[in-house]
């Protein structure tokens, strides 16, 4: 069953997105390829993201496998 669309309301906007940093490096964050997760590469943390706003709370956050960071880099930018 194919996923519904999401709501315009909830969907993060990308100038937004470029604001937002880790805030435990203050790096740049990646949005994940599903859309539920802003990732921090330097800290392998994924914060998510629930019904368009992320949620930058280090108990909120889980680690990411070294796995999916490895196949992060290899995604183009965008």
């Amino acid at each position: 069953m194919a996923e519904a669309p999401a709501d315009p309301r909830h969907v993060l906007d990308r100038q937004v997105l470029e604001m937002l940093v880790c805030p435990l490096t203050k790096t740049r964050l990646t949005l994940s390829a599903d859309r539920k997760e802003l990732i921090s590469i330097a800290a392998r943390l994924a914060f998510p993201v629930v019904q368009g706003v992320p949620l930058l709370s280090l108990e909120e956050a889980r680690n990411v496998e070294p796995e999916e960071l490895q196949a992060l880099s290899r995604q183009p930018p965008g």
